[in-house]
């Protein structure tokens, strides 16, 4: 019996070197103008300047050959891979015309986020067709809102819809793509991911976050049911030496040994040294690094499949270095 995954790997072998060549084989940056309509408020970490920060750091000379692509609506069956339809009803009926909505304590909603959430997740897609296809060796989306945090029938954590589980559920469906690895390195625990693969046993996902902080989860026994999950917590305090640590003992020997067909990175900033909503010390090359270990694994396993999706880090200049770091790294695929 042919499994997915062969299936897959003959489909990759069958492309010739010729086409191979034709094809564009760089790293496409994906973005979206809804991403600055989306504007809870004064006041509001995940704000719009985030985004016009890494907009503007990537206007330097050493970015002039990265791909560009504006992100577009994801469609509703996508998104209902990974959400139900009472989630997506309660965002619509809570949507105001003018003004902010309050959705819960870490949610606010004003009357274009529902469209920068449906972009966000259309974004994570479009990087996801890009390099399966072999338009790009790997992606990188910067779009808000961020989606870690979502879990499939609640908005929370500043995030409406799960944009990485939607991206690898698309993968999954349309590339029937087997083994999925997702990696996180925000300061804050991916609940939302885990929450949704925990019975995935084809999927990975392995964080590095800071423990105790929000919203709680990634504990060591945190594993998931097929022994999938993969946490890392740090502390307080910790810098890139302790980062580096959990990343060489725990995270990438099981992301090696998972040897995934495609991985994702749920790309957080927000353990910067400078980042108000974290208490980590990392600096901006520790993001270039932990990109660049697992760009030799993507190496090895999958072909340089990568999708990368921003999610947290609210210090807009710090978090331009550091976008920076990591896009630089990617682009050496």
């Amino acid at each position: 019996m042919i499994t997915r995954r062969a299936a897959l790997t003959g489909l990759i072998a069958t492309i010739s070197a010729q086409d191979l060549k034709a094809q564009t084989k760089n790293t496409l940056f994906v973005s979206s103008q809804s991403s600055f309509l989306h504007d809870p408020g004064p006041g509001w970490p995940d704000r719009p300047d985030r985004i016009s920060s890494i907009l503007n750091a990537l206007q330097a000379p050493e970015f002039i050959t990265l791909s560009k692509q504006e992100a577009p609506s994801a469609e509703l069956k996508c998104i209902l891979r990974v959400h139900t339809h009472q989630l997506i009803t309660l965002l619509e009926q809570a949507t105001p015309k003018t003004g902010l909505s309050p959705l819960g304590h870490d949610v606010t909603l004003n009357p274009y986020s529902l469209s920068a959430a449906i972009a966000s997740a259309g974004g994570a897609i479009a990087a996801t067709d890009a390099v399966m296809c072999g338009k790009a060796h790997n992606s990188f989306v910067a779009t808000r809102p961020p989606g870690h945090h979502a879990l499939a029938n609640q908005a929370m954590g500043f995030c409406l819809f799960n944009n990485v589980a939607i991206a690898a559920m698309h993968a999954r469906a349309l590339y029937n793509v087997e083994r999925i690895a997702i990696v996180d390195f925000d300061v804050h625990h991916g609940n939302g991911v885990q929450d949704f693969f925990w019975n995935d046993k084809n999927t990975l996902y392995a964080s590095t976050h800071q423990m105790p902080l929000y919203p709680g989860t990634g504990e060591l026994n945190e594993i998931g049911a097929y022994n999938n999950i993969v946490n890392a917590p740090l502390r307080r305090g910790d810098s890139g030496d302790q980062f580096q640590d959990a990343l060489k003992s725990r995270i990438l020997p099981r992301l090696d040994l998972f040897a995934p067909d495609l991985i994702f990175i749920c790309a957080g900033f927000d353990a910067h040294i400078h980042d108000p909503l974290g208490g980590l010390r990392l600096l901006d090359e520790d993001f270039r690094n932990v990109t660049l270990r697992i760009m030799e694994i993507a190496q090895r396993r999958c072909h340089n499949r990568i999708i990368s999706l921003l999610e947290g880090g609210y210090a807009p200049q710090d978090l331009a270095r550091s976008v920076s770091a990591h896009i630089k790294a990617l682009m050496e695929a």
